[in-house]
């Protein structure tokens, strides 16, 4: 269900349409005023140029934040794909284990045959 919120940025009311509940979307308009107004007594520019100044500089944000989160993801692959290896090594040792042991038992009985014959 979307929702009807008016904000108002920089003395400016803005209608938005969203699935997210006003509260959030009331603080996120008082963040990127703050952002403006800081932006806007710094340089002494315009909202309108303070506003442009704020877009780019969030999305250099998101721009990189999108990139970590791209890293962790081929890092995770990464993790996953060793990990598969790493089961596959492990599954093939417990079945040469398996047949060492069986080995090893067949071994011990040809000894106790060996000893039971020698002592007859």
């Amino acid at each position: 269900m979307l929702n009807d919120v008016k904000v108002i940025i920089c003395g400016k009311e803005y209608k938005v349409k969203t699935s997210e509940s006003p509260n959030y979307v009331f603080s996120l308009a008082r963040a990127l005023e703050s952002k403006i107004n800081s932006m806007s007594s710094g340089s002494g520019s315009s909202p309108y140029t303070a506003s442009i100044m704020v877009a780019l500089s969030l999305l250099d944000d998101l721009n990189k934040a999108n990139q970590r989160l791209d890293n962790i993801r081929t890092q995770t692959k990464e993790y996953v794909d060793e990990a598969g290896k790493n089961r596959i090594e492990k599954d093939a040792a417990q079945k040469e284990i398996e047949v060492l042991k069986s080995k090893i038992v067949q071994l011990e009985n040809m000894v106790k045959l060996r000893q039971l014959k020698d002592s007859i």
